[in-house]
């Protein structure tokens, strides 16, 4: 692979339950397309110089088997909520073969988080039983300055998720990420100028007030225009393929294990 270019691939694209939901008989919820099956919202980054993830879904383990990857050097967080975090404790095994702490890049807000839910990877624990324990390196990053990650730079992109609650969504290179929002500020969508690759929330076709809908992240993204449009953080109310035929032209659904390329 070119060091200029990298493999992106949506290891996960549906909203905090999943998509089939537990319980649920709906035609999405027990569709036989595969497409139709969403795990939690993660993304993997592959370049020659390793894997990076962008978050830790409760999938996690699950997604990374399925995608066939052994490996992970590091993850950037864009925020704290469970089904973005939870699948951390799976980063266990990573260390042996890194002989380093995984390094965590993210905001304070998250780091936060991470020492209190699994604050036995912080105590003396870690040093008594290694193996149960994953060894973890926070990076501290903010909204506005650019950080690297394996050589590969990060821009970050304030966002809004719902009136009172801020995320970090990311562009790479062509490609942008802004996942779990429902506003982005002018700021951010200047960063966004130029992008190729446009990967965005879109809950539902009903308006939410966390969530973008699929009408309000379309607007967004004829307003940045990228040469292609990815949805994601998807519930059970779209059908993969009779959304995407209603979709203007350049915009899809996601889906996962999703893999495209990008130029950094």
């Amino acid at each position: 692979m070119c060091a200029q270019s990298a493999e992106v691939i949506l290891l996960g694209t549906g909203t905090s339950v999943g998509v089939p939901a537990l319980g649920c008989d709906c035609a999405v919820c027990t569709s036989t397309n595969p497409k139709n099956s969403r795990t939690r919202c993660s993304v993997a980054i592959r370049s020659g110089r390793g894997t990076i993830l962008i978050d830790t879904a409760p999938d996690m383990r699950t997604q990374l088997l399925r995608e066939k990857i052994p490996l992970v050097h590091a993850v950037v967080y864009t925020h704290e909520h469970a089904d973005h975090l939870f699948g951390l404790d799976d980063l266990r095994l990573f260390p042996f073969r890194l002989g380093t702490p995984v390094p965590l890049f993210c905001e304070a807000s998250v780091e936060a988080r991470i020492r209190k839910s699994y604050d036995y990877a912080f105590s003396d624990r870690k040093e008594t039983h290694p193996g149960a324990t994953p060894r973890l390196e926070f990076e501290p990053i903010n909204e506005v300055d650019a950080f690297k990650v394996l050589g590969i730079e990060f821009q970050p992109l304030r966002l809004s998720h719902g009136p009172h609650f801020d995320v970090l969504g990311f562009r790479i290179g062509n490609f942008a990420y802004c996942t779990d929002t429902n506003f982005i500020p002018e700021s951010s969508l200047e960063l966004l100028s130029g992008v190729d690759t446009f990967v965005v929330d879109a809950l539902r076709w009903k308006t939410h007030p966390t969530h973008f809908s699929v009408q309000e992240a379309c607007d967004i993204a004829k307003r940045i225009n990228p040469a292609k449009t990815y949805l994601t953080h998807i519930c059970h109310d779209l059908e993969h393929d009779e959304t995407n035929a209603s979709l203007p032209e350049g915009v899809e659904l996601a889906y996962d294990g999703l893999r495209f390329n990008i130029e950094l």
